[in-house]
């Protein structure tokens, strides 16, 4: 049959009353053939796994070598609190460990803080000082585990206390593995925990760069997140674009600090949302190696493959959960999980049933857990480098996810770059537009979420959930405040006069936040400190 009289059966076929269009909005065509992927040069756009542009994966043998990453991001009340859940995901196979820092840790602030009353432990756990990290640890060996922590403004403070625990286990920081997001652009465009302006927040980053590429190789020194964005309300394309930008931002404030692109690049990592559209999913994550690996050859003369490789972690959506039929999320959850690993990440993440109400219980994490294992040892899906490599569909929306990403590109050159662009509000204009529009489609639906626009049921929920105790926030004011009377506080004086010189001296920040740890210096004396030298900032009011 041709294609013309297959288009005419086609015709006069009746089609759903539905919108076919990815969560981005992209127009999705009944069928897609090799018409759609016409001039298709293997080489340039796919080549084999391992190889540039790396669409098909960073490593050779992708799964078949080592599956992915699977780590619990896991934070709650006190260290000890969140070091018994560690050693409990540990024991059921997690293979690595994923820090969720409480609301006063992600802002700097001490638990001690009046600004922190109520929310010490709440969403994640208390770290004050090197006594809480010591805690966090205990009986875990930093040699032969690496950890994530999702942390912004105090990052340099975190990974600093974590070399310090390392230390005392007599580690080296060369030998240790991890990483810190320490990504602030999509602070000021998302996720809003800031401390400082963008240009001395920049400054402590490329610190970070510098020192950890002489002395903590292995360390990934940012993690260019994505999932904030997505979070936020963008689209996969936004989510897309916007973080490439800002890892590119990254690179040339590495650059222009005197770094040798190739000596920091290969310790840059992502991190990506994955959200309910699998295909568009999964296009995105193949998109994003490609565009990395020619832009870090093309523009910026990289020479290092390393400095190509853009290995990133993944999360299920939070934002698609639903109190309602809590039990859905499972299921949410299991096909969100799915898409990245038929992408290529290199770490996973996936959240449990029970999010929208509390942080996860034991039960929760462990079906989350179950999830991950279950797709990497029964489904066959990782036997197999890049199944879905060489689809139509898929290489059709990978193509059209590129192109409309160089066009994103265009727009923040023509502002300035990112830092601009955010000063201008560019970012939360675009977010907040499509997160209305998204909205918009629920309530019209013309997309649909399973328990809250379609299949609704009355009914009583009835779901065990976590419950942070009220002496969480008592006993940890109480032990920082022992802490305080037990250091050497004439040494925690001098080490924060010497922090201060140094960033008003333009020196490394990072020697003296270490020496600071050392003598148990707080995380909010840290960033008072440096308060005092950079300020604070104000996001402008934006409409």
């Amino acid at each position: 049959m041709s294609k013309e009289n297959w288009k005419e059966k086609l015709q006069k076929s009746k089609e759903r009353d539905f919108k076919f269009s990815t969560v981005s909005n992209l127009p999705i065509k009944p069928l897609y053939t090799h018409d759609d992927i016409q001039n298709f040069d293997y080489n340039q756009k796919l080549n084999y796994p391992g190889e540039f542009p790396f669409t098909r994966g960073v490593y050779p043998n992708m799964y078949r070598g080592r599956l992915w990453t699977m780590r619990q991001f896991s934070g709650f009340g006190t260290a000890k609190d969140t070091n018994n859940r560690y050693k409990y995901l540990l024991k059921h196979g997690q293979t690595g460990l994923s820090v969720a820092f409480d609301f006063p840790t992600l802002y700097g602030r001490d638990s001690d803080d009046s600004f922190s009353l109520g929310e010490v432990g709440k969403c994640g756990v208390a770290i004050d000082t090197l006594r809480d990290m010591e805690t966090l640890f205990d009986g875990i060996p930093l040699d032969k585990i690496s950890t994530s922590m999702t942390i912004n403004p105090p990052a340099a403070m975190l990974l600093a206390m974590y070399i310090v625990v390392g230390e005392k286990q007599g580690l080296p920081a060369k030998v240790l593995t991890g990483t810190i997001q320490n990504d602030m652009l999509k602070e000021y465009q998302a996720q809003k925990t800031w401390i400082y302006p963008p240009e001395p927040s920049m400054r402590i980053i490329t610190d970070t760069l510098e020192y950890c590429s002489e002395y903590v190789p292995k360390w990934n020194t940012i993690s260019i997140s994505g999932y904030h964005i997505r979070e936020a309300g963008s689209t996969a394309l936004q989510e897309l674009a916007f973080t490439l930008a800002n890892g590119l931002t990254y690179v040339e404030y590495g650059i222009k600090a005197g770094l040798p692109v190739d000596k920091f690049a290969p310790r840059l990592s992502f991190f990506f949302n994955s959200h309910l559209d699998f295909f568009e999913e999964i296009a995105k994550y193949r998109a994003a190696r490609r565009i990395w690996a020619n832009v870090m050859r093309d523009k910026y003369k990289a020479q290092n493959p390393r400095s190509y490789l853009m290995r990133f972690h993944t999360q299920t959506a939070g934002c698609t959960l639903t109190a309602q039929q809590p039990e859905n999320n499972i299921i949410r959850t299991a096909f969100q999980a799915l898409a990245p690993v038929l992408g290529g990440t290199q770490s996973l993440h996936t959240n449990s049933m029970d999010e929208t109400y509390a942080l996860p219980t034991e039960k929760a994490v462990k079906i989350a857990l179950r999830t991950q294992q279950l797709i990497a040892y029964e489904t066959g899906v990782a036997n197999t480098i890049d199944p879905l490599g060489g689809s139509y569909f898929v290489e059709a929306l990978t193509d059209k996810l590129e192109k409309l990403t160089y066009e994103y590109f265009d727009k923040i050159e023509t502002l300035g770059g990112v830092v601009p662009a955010i000063e201008k509000g560019f970012f939360q204009r675009e977010i907040s537009r499509s997160a209305y529009e998204y909205q918009r489609a629920l309530e019209k639906r013309e997309k649909y979420h399973i328990g809250v626009n379609i299949f609704e049921e009355e009914e009583k929920v009835d779901i065990e959930t976590l419950k942070i105790s009220e002496e969480v926030e008592k006993n940890q004011v109480k032990d920082l405040k022992q802490i305080k009377e037990d250091r050497n506080n004439v040494k925690v004086k001098e080490n924060l006069k010497q922090l201060r010189n140094a960033a008003e001296n333009r020196e490394n920040l990072m020697p003296h936040i270490l020496d600071c740890v050392r003598a148990y210096v707080t995380l909010g004396e840290m960033c008072n400190t440096l308060k005092e030298e950079f300020g604070i900032y104000h996001e402008p009011i934006i409409f």
